[in-house]
């Protein structure tokens, strides 16, 4: 393990007039560019060195051919997952895909058929829903149970969610936004339930590396063999290692005709192979970008340490269940009684802070925002900073009472 001060986290990237949709995009997701950006789900540092130093190496030859989906990419995939997971992958049950959300809507075409219900847990990732919708599937929800400590899932509710017609279930492991990491007794009874229905699970591990110390991550297929059947896994180094934009992803099926079934899914839909920026960065972040994921994990969760701290000493009426994994946090503005239009307002054009709209995560989402802690601590702190004077200038009391 790098000690966290080889790699520099603190420095600020200059990301504006970069065609950066987290800092380039904010007038059109916004209606104004004077925020600072904390929603895009990627990161403002550089990327591994060993990373930039393979993507520079292909660049400097200077030859953008095709290249050949070889080996190497399944092999540095199966490795991780070994040495990072302890999950025994063999490099042959591994493909390629070109982005999480293309592979999660191959394996919905797939697996169901026009009509059938897919599940979801909400509040969940946006995409989840509209891979469903658009491809004419259509959505049940099986909300997450909030608790005094945290989120859980509602195996009750499930069951009797998975009526006949419910072919398949988008899991997000760990869970985007709200940072649950779960436990593989919690992973082995979802499985049971679905096995015992026959439910496909669509099992979304892109964030699977992005876990503090205080949790661990179980991939599925480990906290439940028998399930396999039933499972495709898709994993990426995209949000481990920042460098989300090369869509370099990898998808995992141990079960021959899950296997088949995915590659045909793949290949039909034309995003079975990478790009040759994106195998070069996968190989790369696999087999070289441990040490400085480890700094990164060190730095992130010192950020992590920051936004509880300060939420409790500064603005105690903003809730945040503990997060285990991801740097994107669900920061709870319930205690205000606010319309998710009167907090989407403060934000913006108080605070002058641009956060994920709770309300895109679900119907559970209302009065929530989503928090991009990915950032130098400084411009964490400013952006903090900012909401809590936001909210002072209009009252520490419900800002619609006089």
């Amino acid at each position: 393990m790098a000690p966290p001060y080889m790699y520099d986290f603190d420095t600020p990237v200059a990301r504006r007039g970069t065609n950066c949709s987290k800092w380039d995009g904010l007038k059109k997701e916004f209606g104004r560019e004077d925020l600072l950006p904390f929603w895009v789900a990627d990161m403002d540092f550089r990327s591994a060195p060993e990373i930039i130093a393979a993507l520079r190496e292909k660049v400097e030859f200077g030859v953008f051919g095709y290249p050949i989906m070889g080996d190497a990419g399944r092999e540095a995939v199966a490795e991780w997952e070994r040495t990072r997971h302890g999950w025994s992958v063999k490099p042959d049950d591994v493909g390629y895909v070109a982005g999480v959300v293309a592979g999660l809507a191959a394996a919905v075409i797939e697996f169901t058929e026009p009509g059938d219900g897919v599940v979801v847990q909400p509040p969940v990732y946006p995409p989840f829903f509209r891979v469903i919708r658009e491809n004419g599937r259509t959505v049940v929800e099986n909300p997450l149970r909030e608790t005094r400590d945290g989120y859980e899932m509602d195996l009750g509710h499930l069951r009797n969610a998975l009526a006949p017609g419910v072919k398949a279930l988008l899991l997000c492991s760990p869970h985007n936004p709200v940072a649950r990491v779960w436990r593989g007794d919690e992973l082995a009874a979802l499985a049971e339930i679905c096995a015992e229905r026959g439910v496909m699970i669509i099992c979304d591990e892109i964030h699977q590396d992005l876990v503090y110390s205080d949790a661990k991550h179980v991939p599925m297929s480990l906290a439940a063999p028998s399930v396999s059947p039933l499972l495709v896994t898709l994993v990426a180094p995209s949000k481990t290692f920042n460098i989300a934009g090369l869509t370099a992803s990898a998808w995992i099926a141990e079960d021959a005709g899950v296997a088949v079934r995915m590659k045909r899914a793949l290949n039909r839909l034309q995003i079975s192979s990478l790009n040759l920026m994106a195998l070069t960065a996968l190989e790369a972040a696999y087999s070289k970008g441990a040490p400085w994921l480890d700094a990164a994990l060190a730095y992130l969760e010192k950020n992590r340490g920051f936004v509880e701290g300060f939420l409790r000493g500064e603005m105690p009426r903003v809730k945040l269940k503990h997060p285990e994994g991801t740097y994107i946090f669900w920061l709870d503005f319930r205690d205000y009684g606010l319309s998710n239009y009167e907090l989407a307002n403060i934000l913006i054009n108080e605070a002058r802070v641009a956060l994920n709209n709770g309300a895109n995560f679900g119907s559970s989402g209302g009065g929530f925002a989503r928090l991009n802690i990915g950032c130098p601590r400084a411009q964490l702190a400013e952006g903090l900073d900012r909401i809590k004077r936001a909210f002072e200038r209009i009252g520490r009391s419900d800002p619609r009472e006089p």
